[in-house]
């Protein structure tokens, strides 16, 4: 249980931090591409692979995180899913730790402009997600699906073209979501401002002057006279500062001078044309940015070019376009950050971004007709992040919800006409059961034994034994009746049984087969009396003759092998029930002395079972704690001989059983009769319980 929990506890982390990973990536391929220029740089590989194919890789690779996520999540593929996370996060984690040994890039960019950890950072979150991918592969059936496995292909294909379609189409135009200090509504001068109070960085300036062959380093605190030749000077950051969302923003003219100030403190309308790169640059929407040009002459709205590219390649971009505007300097890694288009269009406003456009989505000429603060284009982007979630959530979110939903609403109806049908055939079953139990039960020989005990004389015996035969054959009994009597009845009483009605058996027989063993009554002589059964195992012989198990068992083998029918009797005393080790003294007793029959000699094997405290004390177990060991008994005969010589098995309960409990013992499925003792000593009170069967 702990196993499941802890499991699907690391699904989710893991799945959870793919698609939040691979969806910010996929929505900026770009982001993604400039990242893995970084890399190739750290490495020595600038320039090894074509644009093309990074790109193509920022979106496989994008997509491959983000439909990892998913899969995870929603428990897809479990086996497959897991062991690629695995691979996936054992290559990541390897990276990272050679960013913290050689820290070429900054940032991983893992979560791409969203969140921004440190090499350290990204390090320890990519241990955390290779533990729990560990257990995701070592457990991955401890994931609870969310859709059914044949219903799977279709969550599986949906996400594969939700994430290559969203890519596309941030590739094509912008990124639905922005996460750059450069976002519509960011006013950039603002942006650039460090608030009061907040700390600066700390800087240490060093310089190393020369006097005479002897080169020193010096402070600006102990720095010397003029006699001294100034060599070099290094700056070292001391102490890191509050650093404004942007803080490399900077505009210069091609001859030097800033004008960052005087382009966003500007009233009204100013449209900048981002091209970091005029040489890689798209040209094929020049006409388009010509006729935005000639507007913004024709209302007086300033319109620059901000590049990053030298007068080559602007002359060359002059030349193919017929580019007439004026082109200003930017950094290039500045105009990557405000836009992810070469060329992209930006509109601002007093500072404020108001509007951004892809190179394949700017402004045509229908768009450009009159006072631009009337225009659409002059008014703030509509297109807020809220409504771009909700677009989200409505497109992917939701058909995968409602698919979770209707598969699992199937598989719940599937699951509960299975439990219904489950139900009904163990209600069949268990009526079957019942109904062969309830046959084998009558069946099962049902059996009243009466043992005389250490009681009556010659001729009271034989009076009690014609009284009892002439009451069972006037009035047929629904069981069989057996009384078992002291030896010196045996030879008389048989003369006056009709066994077919009353069985005689003995109390006890030796466990010797013959010689010289004075006063000892040996199972051949028993059976030469004309007696069918013997009693063995009775608690009194155990108690005051102490007959071990040993004993025992030799006695019942020679009982069997002179054809007596076997009595055995088992049961636990006083103390060793209320210690509750009544099972485990019957089951001992079994074991050492009739579990080892073969399945054809327990077939003359009838069981009693006799609480020992409740024998000629008065004290009765009750029907439920009769019927409970009884149940007991049979359960282990079955481990032993199987279910069907259990269920022949008849099991007698033996213990002050009389006329006004005999009924309520008898009707328990597992009780088959009584061993009784004193009440078998009146002809009345052992017809009584005979008849209890009726």
């Amino acid at each position: 249980m702990l196993t499941t929990i802890l499991v699907n506890i690391a699904r989710f982390v893991v799945g959870l931090t793919f698609i939040f990973s691979g969806y910010v990536k996929a929505i900026d391929p770009l982001g993604t591409l400039y990242k893995m220029q970084d890399y190739l740089e750290a490495i020595g590989l600038a320039g090894a692979l074509p644009d093309y194919l990074l790109i193509a890789a920022a979106v496989l690779l994008a997509g491959l995180e983000f439909c990892l996520g998913i899969f995870m999540v929603f428990a897809i593929h479990r086996r497959l899913t897991s062991k690629v996370i695995l691979l996936f996060m054992t290559v990541m984690t390897l990276i990272t730790l050679w960013l913290v040994i050689a820290n070429p890039v900054k940032d991983c960019g893992c979560f791409g402009d969203a969140i921004h950890l440190t090499n350290t950072e990204s390090l320890l979150k990519n241990i955390v997600l290779t533990a729990c991918a560990v257990l995701l592969w070592r457990k991955p059936l401890c994931m609870y699906r969310f859709i059914s496995k044949p219903n799977q292909w279709i969550a599986v294909n949906y996400t594969i073209v939700f994430i290559l379609v969203t890519s596309t189409y941030c590739l094509y135009k912008l990124p639905v979501f922005d996460f750059r200090p450069y976002h519509v509504g960011v006013n950039i001068k603002r942006g650039m401002e460090i608030p009061p109070g907040a700390p600066q960085p700390q800087f240490e300036t060093t310089f190393i002057l020369e006097k005479n062959g002897v080169k020193k380093e010096f402070t600006l605190d102990n720095y010397p006279d003029s006699t001294w030749t100034f060599i070099d000077s290094k700056t070292v950051q001391t102490a890191e500062g509050y650093v404004p969302p942007i803080h490399d923003f900077s505009i210069q003219s091609r001859a030097g001078d800033d004008l960052t100030d005087s382009i966003l403190d500007r009233r009204g309308y100013t449209f900048l044309l981002i091209a970091p790169d005029l040489s890689t640059a798209d040209d094929g929407n020049f006409g388009a940015i010509d006729q935005l040009y000639e507007y913004c002459i024709d209302k007086h709205i300033p319109f620059y070019c901000l590049t990053a590219s030298g007068d080559k390649d602007i002359k060359h971009w002059e030349d193919i376009t017929g580019a007439e505007y004026p082109f200003l300097l930017t950094d290039g890694t500045t105009l990557k950050t405000m836009i992810r288009s070469n060329p992209g269009l930006m509109l601002i406003k007093n500072g404020t971004i108001l509007r951004k456009w892809s190179h394949n989505d700017l402004p045509d000429a229908a768009d450009l007709h009159g006072d631009i603060n009337k225009l659409p284009i002059g008014q703030p982007d509509s297109h807020t992040a809220a409504g771009t979630m909700a677009k989200v959530a409505l497109w992917f979110v939701l058909p995968l919800f409602l698919l979770t939903l209707a598969d699992r609403l199937w598989a719940w109806t599937k699951w509960l006409r299975a439990w219904q049908k489950k139900k009904e055939n163990q209600i069949q079953q268990q009526l079957f059961n019942l109904s062969l139990i309830e046959r084998k039960r009558k069946m099962r020989k049902k059996i009243v034994a009466g043992n005389w005990k250490m009681n009556e004389n010659l001729q009271e015996g034989i009076a009690l034994a014609k009284e009892i035969n002439e009451a069972c054959a006037a009035d047929k009994p629904n069981c069989g009746v057996i009384i078992c009597t002291p030896f010196i009845h045996l030879a008389k009483v048989a003369e006056v049984l009709d066994q077919n009605v009353v069985a005689l058996g003995a109390e006890n027989c030796a466990d010797k087969e013959k010689g010289a063993y004075t006063g000892e009554v040996s199972a051949a002589m028993v059976k030469s009396t004309g007696a069918q059964y013997v009693i063995l195992g009775h608690s009194e012989r155990r108690q005051y003759y102490h007959e071990t198990a040993e004993i025992l068992k030799e006695k019942v083998q020679l009982a069997l092998a002179n054809g007596l029918k076997v009595i055995f009797c088992c049961g636990e005393t006083l103390e060793e029930r209320e210690a509750n080790k009544q099972n485990e003294v019957v089951k001992a007793e079994l074991d050492g002395s009739v579990f080892n029959l073969s399945a054809e000699e327990w077939k003359n094997i009838v069981l009693a079972y006799e609480p020992i405290w409740a024998i000629g004390t008065g004290k009765t177990a009750t029907s439920d704690q009769a019927e409970e060991m009884l149940a007991y008994i049979r359960s282990i005969v079955a481990e032993k001989y199987g279910k069907e010589a259990a269920e022949d098995t008849t099991i007698l309960y033996g213990g002050s059983c009389k006329p006004g409990n005999a009924k309520e013992l008898f009707a328990k499925p597992d009780i088959d009769g009584g061993l009784i003792g004193g009440a078998s000593l009146k002809c009345a009170d052992f017809k009584a319980i005979i008849d209890a069967w009726k």
